[in-house]
């Protein structure tokens, strides 16, 4: 039987503009608190192998935090999730430039992207819809966008979270959301033992933006076919690791048949915390993940009784390839009139009631 989504005020814009966060509740006690700032998810509680719960989420317990340079804890994220090399791209002939904020860098929607906008909340049933048009010309983009995003925490312990969107003019759409999970609740995350379903990953230069070619991950710390901790190879001395600080890179996902990328919903990715039995496994029709190991969180941020440092969360961004709208061998990014740009991510939490698991740990 569904829960009723309830709300409660969580500050209020400049402008005077009321932010209300809305608590999603399922039948086995998981929560997951969503703002209509930004789509912000501000905090999920799942259990452990013993029932403990835990808030798994960074992010902060009042608003100026977010609406300051929060590292897009949380937020949903657009028009363009990760990186458009320069700021520029040309589409049918005319080259748009965007606004530049990751040094000579378009990144997540530009300073003003979705994460700092306010979203309109509707609630049906047991489902939290935002919706958000981006006006022609945001950020520079072109056409006025419609989006919709709808989050559902449903009795299968998964935060399903659904975006859809039109346009009147063609324009580059990826959308994403951006969390950072510590399944622990506390501390580090570079115990927690990671897979990927990717045979190969994106390498990037020192902007961290895309070479152009798909790299195998075999023989490469970007090996997470099978279970490794985050800690374990993230300080190597590998010319990827120091392009981006540590991992910030897209993986291309396999089909579940194993012959490369495509849309189909799949298990993208599984994460086991050793410590406290919590897991967090990944759903997604996206056709790429970008995994970040919180490599610029250092100690600066606090939030709901905790100072965020180095690697304390990690993310994994269901997504499009960076630098797509300057790639033509990458898969399709341009959402035309007519058409509708709609896809799914599932995360799902449950916990491995086994011993304790052993992880080696590499502190770097």
């Amino acid at each position: 039987m569904p829960h009723p989504i309830t709300q409660a005020p969580f500050g209020q814009l400049a402008n005077g503009d009321a932010i209300t966060q809305f608590t999603l509740a399922n039948a086995n006690g998981l929560v997951a608190k969503i703002i209509d700032f930004g789509g912000i998810v501000t905090e999920l509680h799942a259990p452990d192998r013993d029932g403990r719960f835990a808030d798994v989420v960074l992010g902060f317990d009042t608003l100026a935090p977010y609406q300051g340079d929060s590292p897009y804890f949380g937020a949903l994220i657009g028009r363009y999730g990760n990186r458009i090399a320069k700021g520029r791209f040309t589409l049918d002939g005319r080259e748009y430039v965007l606004a530049t904020n990751d040094g000579e860098h378009h990144l997540h929607g530009g300073a003003g992207g979705f994460h700092k906008r306010k979203w309109q909340a509707g609630v049906e049933g047991d489902s939290l819809r935002l919706a958000y048009r981006s006006p022609d010309g945001e950020e520079g983009y072109p056409g006025n966008l419609d989006v919709l995003a709808t989050y559902l925490l449903n009795d299968d312990n998964e935060l399903v979270v659904r975006l859809r969107a039109v346009s009147d003019r063609p324009t580059p759409v990826n959308l994403t959301q951006h969390s950072y999970f510590n399944l622990a609740g506390e501390g580090d995350v570079l115990d927690h033992l990671l897979s990927i379903d990717a045979d190969s990953f994106l390498p990037i230069d020192a902007g961290a933006i895309p070479l152009g070619m798909l790299s195998p991950v075999t023989g490469t710390p970007f090996d997470f076919r099978t279970p490794r901790p985050i800690g374990e190879r993230v300080g190597q001395p590998d010319k990827q690791l120091r392009h981006g600080s540590g991992y910030d890179h897209n993986f291309v996902l396999n089909k579940p048949d194993g012959t490369g990328q495509g849309r189909a919903m799949r298990r993208a990715a599984h994460v086991l915390d050793p410590g406290s039995g919590r897991v967090l496994e990944l759903f997604t029709e996206e056709p790429g993940l970008q995994f970040y190991s919180g490599n610029f969180l250092d100690g600066s941020l606090t939030g709901k009784g905790r100072s965020y440092g180095l690697r304390s969360g990690f993310c994994l961004e269901p997504q499009h390839f960076p630098d797509a709208p300057n790639r033509p061998r990458f898969p399709n990014v341009i959402l035309r009139p007519g058409q509708v740009y709609e896809t799914e991510s599932r995360f799902r939490f449950s916990v491995e009631r086994g011993a304790r698991v052993d992880a080696a740990r590499t502190q770097a």
